[in-house]
């Protein structure tokens, strides 16, 4: 098939969204499909490992209206759509696939000119903070309305769990999980599979290494792990928990300049770093801390499992229940909040035995999505859009509020 790709970035933009557009078109290209990646994170055209990667960024005015609020949301789809166009009276698109977030392929589900696909990320609406201001309220208003026209005008969906299905369903009015709406869980690259299978556990550590890999946003839990940090570091000092020290990657040091001294000396802090980096803190690891409150698939815990890392996650998100609490890899918290982190944190921080045993299931689960099984899966959910066997609304009509995904 000739497939585009549409994304707001693609590495070596590092992001968990970029990472994962990554990851489907190397699966579909080593599949034997016709891959071009359309992206808004540059321009020009460039071609790695049988995939094309075309930038759709632009200066004019379409560039300057994505500022505003509300109406921004519709130029970057619209810079897009100009460039599938293009590409299209090149080399026809079989079928086209974009994310849900802030929805790229706005203007290709309506408009053409081949059948979209959208494969639901974690809808806006979870994700942004609560709007404070009237802007905000406008803006994020038009995001999750425009998400929900464009998967609702989607030829199909894509969702990486059953329980995510059901969310984007009940939030935009489209089909649950069935048919029309496939759900079909992301793989990871090779090189980290490698990396992983060959980390041994425990590292060993003189002193026990967490870490953390996401942004600084309620969603990923940051809060929970920075209000648990000042009482473990406390207990640390006092002798009362083992020593530790936490690594946190994706987060800018002055994020964490309201910490007390005693907490703030135990934290390395990196905004970004390349994948060896990423490959070299997970397996020296003791623990992730990945204690998100939503995610659509939840790349951080497949990671984890892959290197044998127990995983203090949250049993607030769907995923986390799904993965780490389904297969023993981890333990959840109750809730999101730093008392109750705190407390699975000191367990594992204080038993080796549990460690191991967490490791050892993390290990056993890792390695169930695969290249072969997202190209294949993927595939099929495309020949049923493009047969026009799926239709991805359920009703006609407006999206449900917003506050429905919160």
């Amino acid at each position: 098939m000739r497939i585009g790709l549409l994304t707001w970035a693609y590495p070596p933009e590092k992001s968990g969204l970029s990472r994962a557009a990554c990851e489907i078109a190397h699966a579909l290209a080593e599949a034997g499909h016709d891959v071009r990646v359309v992206t808004m994170d540059r321009t020009g055209r460039s071609s790695s490992d049988g995939v094309e990667v075309i930038g759709a960024a632009e200066d004019g005015w379409f560039a300057r209206l994505r500022r505003w609020p509300g109406i921004g949301h519709l130029c970057g789809p619209a810079m897009v759509a100009r460039t599938v166009r293009r590409l299209h009276a090149e080399r026809p698109f079989d079928v086209i696939e974009a994310t849900n977030w802030y929805a790229p392929g706005l203007w290709v589900a309506l408009t053409g000119p081949a059948p979209l696909v959208t494969r639901n990320s974690t809808p806006v609406a979870t994700s942004a903070a609560k709007p404070r201001t009237l802007r905000d309220r406008i803006d994020r208003w038009a995001a999750v309305t425009l998400e929900a026209l464009s998967a609702r005008a989607s030829a199909g969906l894509i969702s990486n769990t059953e329980a995510h299905g059901a969310k984007v369903a009940a939030l935009y009015g489209t089909q649950p999980p069935g048919p029309g709406h496939a759900v079909i869980g992301l793989s990871l690259p090779p090189a980290i599979v490698d990396a992983g299978r060959a980390a041994p556990y425990p590292p060993g550590n003189d002193v026990l290494r967490l870490l953390f890999v996401g942004r600084n946003e309620p969603r990923k839990g940051t809060d929970a792990l920075i209000g648990a940090l000042p009482a473990l570091a406390a207990e640390a000092d006092a002798g009362t928990l083992p020593d530790f020290r936490l690594t946190m990657i994706g987060l800018h040091r002055q994020e964490l300049d309201r910490l007390p001294p005693a907490a703030l000396k135990r934290i390395d802090s990196y905004h970004r770093v390349e994948d060896d980096m990423l490959h070299a803190s997970l397996a020296g690891a003791d623990i992730v801390v990945a204690p998100s409150r939503y995610e659509s698939f939840g790349l951080v815990y497949q990671e984890a499992m892959t290197f044998g890392r127990p995983i203090a996650a949250c049993g607030e998100d769907p995923s986390a229940r799904l993965f780490v609490g389904g297969s023993g890899a981890g333990l959840l918290a109750d809730d999101c909040t730093a008392d109750a982190l705190g407390a699975i944190l000191r367990r594992m921080l204080r038993d080796d035995d549990l460690r191991q045993a967490l490791s050892t299931a993390a290990r056993v689960a890792a390695g169930r999505f695969t290249r072969a099984g997202l190209a294949g899966e993927t595939t099929a959910a495309y020949v049923a859009a493009v047969n026009g066997r799926s239709s991805a609304a359920s009703s006609p009509g407006r999206p449900a509020p917003a506050d429905m995904a919160s």
